[in-house]
């Protein structure tokens, strides 16, 4: 994984990310994994309300936005960096408290389909693909609980793709994540708004971090 992401992954993306001047970089990231289109994105301000009573907070994933696509269908989408421990608890205590922090939004807004995105940085499937779209089931009924509970895995060590020409905005975003070709990411950099962006972000919060 991309060395600016090591310590702390989740804490530190958050810090950079949840601000309305940063939301146009958690929007591209969506709209790439998800192919969906993106009219209207705000953050969930939970994480900033309760920020000084969550223990380890580095936990608590990067970001947690209610979206409106072009379509009219509103979603909650979160987003987390999971270690190598008691993944399938992590992913599912995660959908849930994304999916009931809706409760502390504190408007009048109906409860809406969440979508989470879970980056691993090791392999947990045994499939080969690295970005895989899951559903859990029912085990009493061979279907899916309405199609409700969505989650997104991208297990960057299964991405290989180091070609630096014709990248497209998912291969680009997986090569940065992944953080190993500096040529690649260079070039990256240079063409891909939004992931140059967020490298400023990471090089400012780096620069100023300060050892206690």
């Amino acid at each position: 994984m991309n060395r600016k992401f090591i310590s702390k992954s989740n804490l530190v993306l958050r810090k950079v990310l949840n601000s309305t001047d940063n939301l146009d970089i958690i929007k591209n990231f969506i709209e790439t994994f998800l192919s969906i289109e993106i009219v209207k994105i705000r953050l969930n301000p939970y994480l900033q309300k309760r920020a000084d009573y969550l223990p380890a907070e580095e936990n608590f994933g990067i970001a947690d936005v209610r979206i409106l696509t072009k379509e009219q269908e509103e979603y909650n989408i979160g987003i987390q960096i999971i270690d190598g421990f008691y993944v399938q608890n992590k992913l599912l205590l995660y959908y849930a408290q994304i999916h009931t922090n809706q409760l502390l939004y504190e408007e009048n807004k109906k409860i809406a389909k969440t979508i989470t995105i879970n980056i691993l940085d090791f392999n947990y499937f045994k499939s080969k693909e690295y970005h895989k779209k899951i559903f859990v089931k029912n085990p009493q009924l061979d279907t899916n609980i309405i199609e409700k509970i969505e989650m997104h895995i991208i297990e960057l060590t299964k991405f290989s793709n180091n070609a630096q020409k014709d990248l497209t905005n998912k291969s680009a975003w997986m090569n940065y994540l992944v953080g190993k070709n500096a040529s690649i990411i260079n070039t990256i950099k240079k063409e891909f708004v939004y992931i140059r962006k967020l490298d400023n972000l990471l090089e400012e919060f780096w620069n100023n971090e300060r050892m206690e």
